[in-house]
């Protein structure tokens, strides 16, 4: 599916923790072994895991200022150096432990690496100190590389350069790079989001807002009143649908426009469009993405009932299922060929259908590929959409 990054990303993860594995070799295993851990390995595989574990946190947006800076003395615990400092192109992004003498010449020890992508160490003679008290007099740079760019270099200065050290420098510089990875990849992501709500923005149907002026129209010389709660309910539609805010709303706020669509609606198809609503309330502060529910209503009433001598029924059902809540959206219209549906979810449909792939794309990109839309129909035999929402998922939180 277009726009899923599950795969990369489990990739990037895989190589994270192999990484990590890595560290646990490189990190000191001198201390006894505390209550609940078998061995000195135990004990310094869980340290160095919980380490690395409270660094990601503040490197989850990329090799950031802020978040480096946090990350810094969670990283030098990692290498077990007195100082640690991190320098991109731009100068020094943040140091931890680093005193204030050797603070000016950081930038200056990580220009090589940033230029070659290359580990260097530097002796005595390069990292000269007069007080004779600091622990700082040799260091190991090593470059953190992204794809074939060097984006950052990471120095770890004490008071002797050994082979260990240039090795755990050179693992920690690779794990901050996975980190920078996964961060680009989430930034990608929200990017894809971004571009499929301007998508689906733009192909609010031309044909619904006519369609619904129209019937307002009709109102306003034989029921005023009508008129006017209509156009207070059209206005609160588009207000919703062309809103600037966050990918994230509540199932209560999706399913309160839903109202708003279908209301509209009915004042232009009357008694033929039959509406059924179920929801358990339980359900309702669950987080979904911002207009996951209205494309596929518009498609039940516009493909499948429209169509349709007679009219129908559209049915929505909200039920709470332990860990997730699970949405469908059902009518009893003219159903459609699968092959048309299965063009659609995979984004090659004409304009008509760009709001199921858009959905279906969405969901995927938000919870992983097990959270797709699935599709339910056959021509002449209505159609039946369902998806699954975890009730909580990592990033994903409703905004207003």
């Amino acid at each position: 599916m277009s726009g899923s990054f599950s795969v990369p990303t489990a990739i990037v993860v895989a190589g994270a923790m192999a990484l990590l594995y890595a560290l646990v070799r490189l990190v000191h295993q001198g201390r006894s072994a505390r209550r609940g851990f078998v061995s000195d390995v135990d004990q310094a595989t869980y340290r160095t895991l919980h380490t690395a574990s409270l660094a990601a946190r503040h490197l989850q947006d990329g090799l950031t200022p802020e978040g480096t800076a946090k990350a810094a003395r969670h990283l030098r615990s990692l290498l077990g150096a007195p100082a640690v400092a991190v320098c991109d192109g731009t100068g020094l992004v943040a140091a931890d432990g680093l005193p204030d003498q050797h603070t000016a010449a950081a930038p200056q020890h990580a220009a090589e690496v940033l230029r070659s992508g290359r580990t260097i160490v530097l002796g005595p003679d390069r990292v000269q100190c007069p007080d004779p008290d600091c622990p700082v007099r040799t260091a190991v740079v090593a470059p953190v590389v992204t794809g074939d760019r060097v984006v950052a270099a990471i120095t770890a200065y004490g008071p002797q350069a050994s082979a260990g050290l240039a090795r755990a420098t050179e693992e920690v510089a690779g794990w901050m790079a996975t980190q920078a990875e996964l961060a680009e990849l989430g930034h990608q992501r929200s990017r894809a989001m971004e571009a499929e709500l301007r998508a689906l923005r733009a192909q609010i149907s031309p044909h619904f807002i006519y369609n619904a002026l129209a019937a307002i129209a009709t109102f306003v010389r034989t029921d005023p009143a009508r008129a006017r709660e209509l156009l207070l309910e059209f206005a609160d539609f588009t207000r919703y649908a062309l809103r600037r805010g966050g990918a994230f709303t509540t199932l209560a706020e999706e399913l309160r426009n839903v109202e708003r669509y279908l209301t509209l609606e009915q004042a232009r198809f009357g008694d033929r469009l039959r509406i059924s609503l179920l929801v358990a309330p339980e359900v309702l502060p669950v987080t979904v993405p911002y207009l996951a529910i209205q494309p596929l209503v518009e498609n039940a009433v516009r493909h499948g009932l429209a169509g349709k001598e007679g009219g129908g029924q559209v049915r929505i059902v909200a039920t709470d299922d332990g860990a997730a809540a699970t949405i469908t959206v059902e009518d009893d219209g003219v159903g459609s060929d699968p092959v048309v549906v299965r063009a659609a979810l995979d984004g090659h449909a004409d304009a008509d259908s760009i709001g199921l792939g858009n959905v279906d794309a969405r969901l995927r990109q938000v919870y992983g590929d097990d959270f797709g839309l699935v599709v339910e129909t056959a021509p002449g035999a209505g159609t039946k959409v369902t998806f699954r929402v975890p009730k909580y998922a990592p990033g994903v939180h409703a905004t207003t």
